[in-house]
């Protein structure tokens, strides 16, 4: 069964820093790990992407950008989501996602969004001024 679980999620304030972890089902060699998000601005935004088996650059949306990190660990399934900086824009609900895709990110995060096969439950971030 293809899961993603994100055991939480969390608050800081502006500035500030949290980080998202989501462990994966499954072998990450053969997919494309991603995090989106949800803010009262827009209904689905692309955070960051990273190839599960390639050593590509990863990829982030313009408003994370400098900001946020991405990160995997094969021998764990998981993937990271470091987020420094933090600002109210920011909040919002944050899903780890993942195309299988052979293992690495073909697609800009605008399309991969529209071509995920499998998303976590999501996880509350609070940023406050």
């Amino acid at each position: 069964q293809v899961r993603l679980d994100q055991p939480w999620g969390g608050s800081a304030p502006a500035g500030g820093s949290l980080t998202l972890s989501c462990k994966a089902s499954f072998n990450l060699n053969a997919w494309c790990m991603a995090w989106f998000r949800r803010t009262s601005e827009k209904e689905r935004e692309g955070v960051a992407a990273i190839d599960g088996d390639g050593d590509g650059r990863p990829v982030y949306g313009d408003s994370v950008k400098g900001r946020f990190s991405i990160s995997k660990d094969k021998a764990t399934n998981t993937v990271t989501l470091e987020m420094n900086n933090l600002n109210p824009e920011d909040t919002g609900i944050y899903y780890c996602a993942a195309e299988e895709s052979g293992g690495y990110c073909y697609k800009d995060l605008l399309t991969l969004g529209n071509t995920l096969d499998a998303w976590g439950q999501g996880t509350p971030v609070t940023v406050s001024a």
